[in-house]
């Protein structure tokens, strides 16, 4: 199984005179991190695509081509990019670049993000939401699978012949579909024989199963090699030394976080009782230590019928560098050798 790191390249939220500063000391950090994160052996690192002041990920591409420079072996992806508000032809290009840069390290994980800021930013009604995203993924897909492309639909203007450039290394360029909990979503990953990544941030993950199970099976019927339908999970979770330490470093900026968006969105704020239930054996966060998240990935990955792939998403609890940065050490050393012994 890859072991990975996901980061939405938190900001240091100050006054405004200080937040450009604190924001390039926030990047530095995070290039520093993915570094040590290949040097930790790990399989893969993807950045966000957020357009909010709280983040510093709206152009990954940037920030996943600099980390290209300083990192050897390490898997470069997002996670993910907003599809829906971008367009096709630049998300390809600007990925086949970032995978001549990192040598045929580069991959992308698409699909509609949580949060719907992109849209109007960029001019789309959200009364689109899933028919510009199946026009633009289809449009994707196309052209990874064709260097010279006739394309018409609804909400880009058509493509006539016209070759897009450039090419990436793999060929073709691994293209990974976001997904949260809609049915259609899986179906539509099946059917394409795309590999799936499944956010699970909350609730009970093995509760995954009837859904993935959808995707399987729709991948069958569409002709596509088991192999070639794997999942991955992205899930909130964080390493210290011990479980105890773990959950008294990250439970208080984790709860800070979930109550702010909360308010967003009608939810009620985080209680400790309800962080211990989701850090629970069948819950979705992974807060411990190294061998108890270890086992935890193995009890998720049983329980979804085997996945290839997990991503720690653990930069949003407001962690202090240092800390993130022996978590992606006990990660590497620890946590991925119990998970693949």
């Amino acid at each position: 199984m890859e072991i990975g790191i996901d980061s939405f390249a938190a900001a240091k939220l100050s006054e405004d005179k200080l937040y450009a500063v604190n924001s390039m000391q926030a990047m530095s950090e995070l290039l520093e991190r993915i570094e040590h994160a290949d040097q930790a052996g790990l399989d893969v690192f993807g950045i966000g695509e957020h357009h909010r002041k709280e983040f510093l990920d709206s152009a990954p591409t940037v920030i996943l081509a600099a980390a290209a420079s300083r990192t050897k072996k390490i898997i470069l992806t997002s996670a993910v990019s907003v599809l829906s508000a971008a367009d096709p032809v630049r998300v390809f290009q600007n990925f086949a670049t970032l995978d001549l840069v990192s040598k045929g390290r580069a991959e992308m994980v698409v699909g509609r993000g949580s949060f719907t800021e992109a849209f109007p930013l960029f001019g789309y009604n959200l009364n689109d939401y899933d028919e510009v995203f199946i026009e633009k993924l289809n449009l994707l897909l196309t052209i990874r699978d064709n260097e010279v492309v006739s394309w018409a639909g609804r909400f880009r203007a058509p493509l006539r012949s016209q070759a897009i450039y450039p090419r990436p290394v793999q060929n073709p360029i691994p293209i990974w579909l976001g997904v949260g909990g809609t049915p259609e979503s899986f179906v539509r990953a099946g059917t394409l024989g795309l590999p799936l990544m499944v956010a699970v941030i909350g609730g009970e993950t093995h509760r995954f199963r009837p859904l993935i199970d959808l995707y399987r099976e729709a991948g069958k019927r569409a002709g596509h090699a088991p192999d070639k339908l794997k999942v991955g999970l992205h899930s909130l979770g964080y390493v210290a030394d011990t479980t105890e330490q773990a959950v008294a470093e990250y439970f208080p900026g984790y709860a800070e976080t979930f109550t702010r968006i909360g308010k967003e969105r009608g939810w009620p704020p985080v209680s400790k009782t309800r962080f211990d239930a989701q850090n629970g054996p069948l819950g979705a966060l992974l807060v411990g230590s190294p061998i108890e998240v270890a086992e935890k990935i193995l009890r998720h990955s049983e329980a979804l019928g085997g996945i290839s792939r997990f991503t720690f998403q653990m930069d949003n609890a407001g962690l202090a560098h240092s800390k993130l940065m022996h978590s992606i050490e006990l990660i590497g050393s620890k946590v991925a050798p119990i998970v693949n012994a």
